[in-house]
């Protein structure tokens, strides 16, 4: 079985790149375990004007996503603490 890839909108490295060395490692392992498992995963909903992406819990951060199926791809674009996350949107 081919493996789910995940993809960071420029927004997400630049996020990264501010948090503190263990943190950052934290989420980049747990969303390369996500990326393993997806297919055995359900993906959480969002709605109104986040219609169309998912959410996925590190924590108490939330990386809120996409997906295409057919090119088995992952596509990071937000990823900030639960109490931050909802209230922006790209």
């Amino acid at each position: 079985m081919r493996e789910w890839r995940i993809e960071y909108t420029d927004k997400v490295l630049a996020e990264l790149e501010v948090l503190d060395r263990p943190v950052r490692r934290q989420i980049i392992d747990r969303l390369e375990w996500f990326a393993e498992h997806f297919h055995e995963l359900t993906p959480a909903p969002l709605h109104g004007d986040w219609k169309g992406f998912f959410k996925f819990r590190i924590g108490d951060r939330r990386v809120v996503y996409n997906f295409e199926s057919s090119k088995q791809l992952i596509q990071v674009h937000q990823i900030d603490r639960r109490d931050k996350i909802y209230k922006r949107h790209s």
